[in-house]
């Protein structure tokens, strides 16, 4: 398939198609969000209730609760090192239940769904399992059933590769696979329900006067994304970007407005020098002795796991692997003779504020502060958005308290208290 046949094309036919009539809505539902049964049926009222009022409804939904990581304990208690196109094949089980079940309450409530796994409702990836890109969509089957009156519902985190395998998009994929849809469809807005009111400049579990935003642009949210907030998959604010597609991140358990993922405006906000602070729980490095970076990256790249910062040492190498599960670590270096030992227990805490390379002062009062406080950084990376310290597990709380007192100015925060579960994975 050649670049100009995949999404691009699929885009613009969308937005010809939706031109003279109501474009549909574009939901996706996390995995807290369709957790068991009750909240099955919650999700499948609001659908009806908004196609009788006139809408169409395309709902992307997750697998329920904690499925997918009850799949993937499964896979490692049978294999050490399961083959990734069958892990694949497991994984994307979650959401097919998820789909089928709320085209059952749909069904109750007296209106009619169509469940579809990804590989039905047209989306294409390439080969890569586990993490796998979206290459293409052909959204005529929901159009055919959109016209037929149906809601659609969407199995995300999966489509179909070249090969005719199932593939999975990586951790929160579903956030990606709705973005995508909305673009193909030629929607310029995708509704993103989680169990979190919105985005913060902190996460208020941490800090509960951490500032919640009305909106903030893309940019700002990817380097929030890959930086470990946990509302959205880095992949879908990129898909977003790309397409012109608005993102309106808000809970499924009431009727607020939530944080608004736009190009337009100023940014996060005029004159902000900081957009927020954002932190992995765990980001351990990992060490292995008796060999260079170049095979440890090929090998770890064989089952989609992605490098974050590697050193070389006299003995080999120590390296971070950002939100990779140690199994997958592990059974990567495995495959090729290699072992990996976690080196250090550690997480890590950025800073994210765009063109951070111009602003040299934000890194040296990072660092003097949390010296001075005695967490001591064991690695400080930047990319051209953020500068990130990894230190230990134990330190992150008082890290990430710290250093969101220090850049975002008391006098802006909005005190919360009512948010308690973690945030969607998938």
């Amino acid at each position: 398939m050649s670049t100009r046949t995949s999404i691009e094309v699929a885009v613009e036919g969308g937005r010809r198609a939706t031109a003279a009539q109501a474009a549909p809505l574009i939901w996706k539902f996390g995995g807290t969000s369709v957790a068991d049964h009750d909240r099955l049926r919650a999700v499948a009222e609001r659908m009806v209730a908004a196609q009788q009022s006139g809408r169409g409804v395309v709902a992307v939904l997750s697998a329920m609760g904690k499925s997918t990581d009850h799949l993937v304990d499964e896979a490692y208690a049978m294999s050490s090192r399961p083959p990734v196109r069958e892990l694949d094949a497991l994984l994307s089980v979650g959401e097919a239940i998820s789909c089928a079940l709320a085209s059952m309450a749909v069904a109750e409530l007296g209106s009619h769904a169509v469940s579809l796994t990804g590989p039905q409702a047209g989306i294409s990836t390439d080969d890569r399992h586990g993490n796998a890109r979206l290459v293409g969509i052909n959204p005529q089957r929901i159009r055919d059933a959109l016209a037929g009156g149906s809601i659609v519902l969407v199995t995300g985190f999966q489509g179909l590769g070249p090969d005719g395998d199932v593939t999975t998009l990586g951790r929160g994929g579903s956030d990606a696979s709705a973005v995508a849809v909305a673009a193909a469809l030629g929607v310029g807005e995708c509704e993103i329900f989680t169990d979190v009111p919105a985005v913060f400049t902190a996460d208020p579990r941490v800090v509960p006067d951490a500032r919640r935003l009305s909106s903030i642009r893309h940019e700002e949210m990817l380097e929030m994304a890959e930086a470990g907030a946990a509302v959205l998959q880095p992949r879908s604010v990129e898909l977003g970007l790309a397409h012109g597609v608005d993102i309106h991140l808000r809970s499924s358990f009431s009727t607020e407005q939530g944080t608004w993922i736009r190009r337009e405006g100023a940014g996060f906000e005029d004159g902000a020098e900081v957009a927020g602070i954002a932190h992995r729980r765990q980001e351990s490095l990992y060490a292995v002795d008796g060999a260079g970076a170049g095979p440890v990256v090929a090998a770890l790249a064989e089952r989609a796991v992605t490098v974050g910062a590697i050193v070389p040492t006299d003995a080999g190498v120590r390296f971070s692997a950002p939100g990779a599960d140690a199994h997958e670590v592990t059974a990567a270096l495995e495959a090729v003779g290699l072992v990996a030992k976690v080196d250090e227990e550690l997480g890590s805490v950025s800073v994210v504020s765009l063109g951070i390379a111009r602003k040299p002062d934000i890194a040296v009062r990072a660092l003097a502060a949390l010296e001075a406080d005695g967490i001591m950084p064991r690695l400080v990376t930047s990319t051209p958005g953020r500068i990130s310290v990894s230190v230990p597990s134990g330190q992150i709380d008082d890290a990430v308290r710290l250093l969101h007192r220090i850049f975002i100015p008391a006098a802006e925060r909005t005190s919360v208290s009512d948010l308690n579960a973690p945030a969607d994975a998938a």
